[in-house]
């Protein structure tokens, strides 16, 4: 029986970084599949991490892989990912492929007994998504969804603001996530997808919103595609009504020139029975009440290897990775298995069937026919 079998779940187990489990824990052995650009800050940031040893990566381009494995002294280099499960003893892998390549890894992973972490989004389809949770959930191995947004230092203050109740029950809110910044130039890949926006960024965008107000009871979408020489939609403006009576609306856009954009910044504005709470540029948040406004900033930490335009998101990489591994180590959830990131892919989809039909999706609806 896999040793993560054996350890007794306790699903009210509060987060805990990888250190906070002493000196003496066996490192867990990892493998990554993918070497492309945000493999290096994902590998980076498992290194911040006690308790993880990166032995093999894979790439189908050989070179690539090469690369990393000089740049992080891993011992082996793999252009076959059936000959890299074949052949290591792994306690998990980290997908970080293209999205198109999500499902045959994770199947791949699956067979051969090995809990499995994937990058955003989970798949190019829901069918697929649903898929590759059912996949893992039959072969009885983990299977976690890297979603690193809801970890940023500003919006895990948000979260435990509003948890605290000083301003009340909250009734309006807008998450917005809008900028010009040249997204294409080191993702070219992004230009030839024929659904952009709301796969990309609002697969971060839906999850926060899940996450700061719970599970979607109607949605409606209109996209548009502003740059001529993309293929799929770069703006999309989505408005929810929570569970909780909540109206939501999510503005995504990388054809925005704005005053105070702060690209990878997510700006929200939150009203309340009791006050408002804004996030703003810069990781500044603001507390408006009947006593007047209070101001503070909560930036993240700062790691040697982030790069400066995507800091704010590295640095949520790292207390990403340690819910996962703290996940992997105790036997419980993450806050982003699966199970929960395939809410968040049916939000996705639910907003191309808004759009597409310029209807209102009753999303209730849609959880109980899917069981």
């Amino acid at each position: 029986m896999p040793w993560w079998k054996k350890i007794k779940r306790d699903p009210t187990e509060t987060f805990r970084t990888a250190s906070q489990y002493g000196g003496n824990m066996t490192p867990l052995r990892f493998a990554v599949l993918g070497c492309g650009f945000w493999s290096q800050y994902q590998i980076a940031a498992w290194r911040e991490l006690e308790g993880v040893e990166l032995v093999a990566v894979y790439n189908r381009t050989r070179a690539k892989a090469e690369k990393v494995a000089r740049q992080f002294s891993v011992a082996r280099v793999y252009d076959d990912a059936e000959a890299l499960f074949a052949t290591e003893t792994l306690d998990f892998v980290d997908i970080i492929t293209d999205v198109d390549t999500h499902a045959t890894f994770t199947a791949l992973a699956a067979r051969a007994g090995v809990p499995v972490i994937c990058q955003k989004p989970m798949a190019p389809t829901l069918a697929m998504a649903e898929s590759m949770v059912q996949t893992c959930r039959a072969a009885g191995v983990p299977f976690m969804i890297h979603e690193n947004f809801r970890w940023q230092t500003p919006l895990r203050k948000v979260k435990h603001l509003l948890e605290e109740g000083t301003l009340g029950k909250p009734f309006r809110a807008r998450i917005l996530f809008n900028s010009s910044f040249p997204v294409f130039d080191n993702q070219p890949f992004l230009r030839d997808l024929k659904q952009f926006i709301l796969t990309d960024v609002g697969s971060h965008i839906l999850d926060v919103a899940r996450f700061l107000f719970g599970e979607a009871r109607t949605l409606y979408c209109r996209t548009q595609r502003v740059n001529p020489t993309i293929q799929g939609e770069d703006v999309a403006t989505v408005v929810m009504e929570m569970g909780d009576g909540v109206t939501v609306s999510c503005e995504m856009s990388y054809a925005s020139r704005l005053e105070h954009e702060r690209f990878p910044e997510t700006y929200l504005l939150i009203e309340c029975g009791g006050g408002s709470l804004e996030l703003g540029p810069d990781c500044w948040i603001r507390l408006t009440t009947t006593e007047g406004t209070h101001a503070k900033r909560y930036p993240p930490p700062y790691y040697h290897w982030a790069d400066p335009r995507y800091a704010l998101i590295h640095a949520s990489i790292v207390p990403c990775n340690a819910d996962l591994l703290r996940a992997l180590r105790t036997g419980t959830l993450p806050e982003t298995s699966g199970e929960d990131n395939l809410q968040t892919v049916r939000l996705i989809y639910a907003a191309y069937d808004s759009a597409v039909a310029d209807t209102v999706v009753l999303l209730d609806r849609q959880r109980n026919a899917a069981g």
